[in-house]
């Protein structure tokens, strides 16, 4: 079981990854979730029953450790300014306006609360609502609801450079 569950996790380590990506500022509480996620998808792991995509479990299981910790240690949103590393652009596309627009995103989605930051994830990783409803737990309905508010949200905080 543990040869298994490492390889999986190997395979898909980049959604622990981004999740705490959204979740923390620094490095060093990005390793900190990381590991937390871990515990928690190992001890979780014998209950997995392939109901779903194990991407789809994974997801729920770090999403939900990251807004557990989150809620827990009452994060503030850093506001200092955003690392360049924190994204991936491509060189030959590089264009400053845009690379001005992505950090304002990052810095608008820091005001977010531990659910929105989940959905808005799900969703710039091209998940359909139907798949943000699964991971999230919530209906799609309410998944359409909320990516309205936080669209809303989020042009507001764009706008008045907040």
């Amino acid at each position: 079981m543990e040869k298994e569950f490492v390889q999986i996790i190997s395979q898909n380590q980049g959604i622990i990854h981004k999740v705490c990506s959204i979740y923390c500022d620094s490095e060093e509480d990005r390793r900190d979730l990381f590991q937390e996620i871990l515990a928690q998808l190992w001890k979780s792991f014998p209950s997995f029953r392939n109901e779903s995509k194990f991407s789809t479990w994974m997801y729920r299981v770090a999403l939900n450790t990251a807004i557990t910790s989150f809620k827990r240690n009452k994060r503030q949103p850093d506001q200092s300014g955003l690392e360049i590393s924190s994204f991936q652009l491509a060189e030959e596309e590089y264009d400053h306006e845009t690379e001005e627009q992505i950090k304002q995103l990052h810095k608008a989605i820091t005001h977010l609360t531990g659910i929105e930051k989940s959905i808005i994830l799900l969703f710039l990783e091209n998940k359909k609502y139907e798949d943000i409803a699964e991971i999230t737990g919530i209906t799609q309905n309410y998944v359409r609801v909320k990516m309205n508010r936080i669209k809303n949200k989020l042009k507001k905080y764009m706008n008045t450079g907040e």
